[in-house]
């Protein structure tokens, strides 16, 4: 059993209509302080783990598929809880269905998915204070030089299959 699949952690919607587990670690760990994701969450980042959407499993409910634009203009798909329209997950036009970008706040315990890099830091709002360790962009990454190799070799076969 490798690291990435050494992993399980719950989560949902605030109303608890939609719950799902995560089967694995995640590929990797967003902090986004873009201007699209501070007004998309209200707040000063979204924080969204990169997930092959196999290791999402629904364990109740069914969220529903809100296509909404992007900053990229190839639009993103946001699925809510049809309910209390908590955002859980998202799939971008890059990344396609095959990933999902999971709300990391939706997990019942958020605090295992710290974020692996903050991006678009230009842009984040002056009185966030990044910690230091923690790799941080002004605009978007190299993921070559950034993801680990466990990730980078899923993400490869994930995109082959």
């Amino acid at each position: 059993m490798t690291e990435s699949e050494d992993f399980a952690a719950e989560g949902g919607c605030t109303c608890r209509a939609v719950r799902y587990r995560l089967a694995g670690r995640p590929l990797f760990v967003h902090c986004c302080h873009c201007r699209w994701c501070q007004r998309e969450t209200g707040s000063a980042f979204a924080l969204n783990a990169m997930v092959e959407a196999e290791r999402v499993v629904l364990l109740c409910g069914r969220p529903e598929a809100v296509d909404t634009p992007s900053a990229s203009g190839r639009g993103q798909r946001i699925f809510r809880c049809p309910a209390c329209r908590i955002a859980l997950w998202s799939n971008y036009a890059g990344s396609g269905p095959k990933v999902r970008f999971l709300r990391v706040g939706t997990l019942d315990e958020p605090d295992r998915l710290p974020p692996d890099i903050h991006i678009f830091t230009a842009s984040k709002q002056p009185w966030v204070i990044l910690p230091e360790g923690v790799p941080a962009a002004p605009e978007y990454y190299d993921r070559e030089r950034h993801w680990p190799a466990e990730s980078l070799a899923r993400r490869s076969a994930l995109l082959a299959g």
